[in-house]
């Protein structure tokens, strides 16, 4: 199963126990094809909610212990009760979804940070179920990683989203660093637009970093799985640095020297 178009979840993971690895497909392709319903093909708004609506009855049978007959569902229903896995982060997913088929632009950070907390933080949240580790602290680290990984993401794919109509960068910080939105779409990075990314950059970075101590506490394979998820999210931001800003021109991505370089850093986290 491709991780590559959905970030947050180890999929794929050589470091993923095999015994949890049905359930993080199953979680995955929930996730992935609700995720699809909203950004891909050339549905209209009203049947792309039509679409997601029915996600969410599916998910409120599986809550009243109905087995649907879809077998996505039937897959996510063993999964949920097997593992006694709360709907509530499944739910939040379906509403960033929704959130996606109107909303092109965000105000502010605090608008942002309220849809990364239910596009992004669900998924470690299932994680940490899947892990039996959830208290209050892992909850809180992870999030500030899931937040910062969306981030991060964003920010690496500034020109992708800008093809979509999409700008995720918060109007309000567009404003102050004096870039206006005619000047975003026209792509050359500008001083102004580097002094904005290195804003967003730091905050990104100062968010993993926050969240980082979970990857230490976790035991066993879910703490190298974190550790190497968090050291290849400040890598990007580092790539981001190292093309002085400019993503229009070249997405920074992770070379396989880079991986060398996460790999060495999560050792000596």
């Amino acid at each position: 199963m491709p991780v590559e178009h959905y970030e947050n979840f180890p999929v794929a993971s050589i470091l993923l126990p095999r015994r949890l690895v049905p359930a993080v497909e199953a979680i995955y392709a929930f996730a992935r094809s609700a995720d699809d319903i909203a950004d891909e093909g050339d549905a209209a708004p009203p049947e792309r909610l039509a679409a997601l609506e029915r996600y969410g009855q599916e998910l409120a049978a599986i809550e009243r212990g109905v087995v649907p007959a879809d077998p996505l569902f039937a897959r996510l229903a063993a999964v949920v009760t097997e593992f006694r896995l709360p709907v509530a982060p499944m739910h939040d997913l379906l509403s960033a979804f929704r959130q996606d088929v109107g909303t092109t632009r965000y105000a502010d950070y605090t608008a942002l940070l309220d849809y990364c907390r239910r596009s992004a933080n669900p998924v470690g949240r299932l994680m940490l179920e899947l892990y039996d580790a959830v208290d209050e602290r892992n909850l809180r680290d992870s999030d500030a990683i899931c937040t910062s990984l969306q981030l991060i993401n964003f920010w690496q794919d500034v020109a992708i989203d800008l093809a979509k109509g999409r700008i995720y960068l918060p109007l309000e910080d567009l404003e102050r660093h004096g870039v206006s939105e005619a000047e975003l779409k026209s792509g050359p990075a500008t001083p102004a637009w580097r002094a904005l990314m290195r804003f967003e950059v730091d905050r990104a970075r100062a968010l993993m970093l926050s969240g980082a101590p979970l990857a230490r506490r976790l035991p066993g394979r879910v703490g190298w799985e974190l550790r190497l998820m968090v050291q290849g999210g400040l890598r990007i931001l580092e790539a981001i640095e190292k093309v002085d800003f400019d993503v229009f021109r070249r997405r920074p991505t992770l070379a396989p020297a880079d991986w060398i370089v996460v790999g060495w850093r999560a050792l000596h986290m």
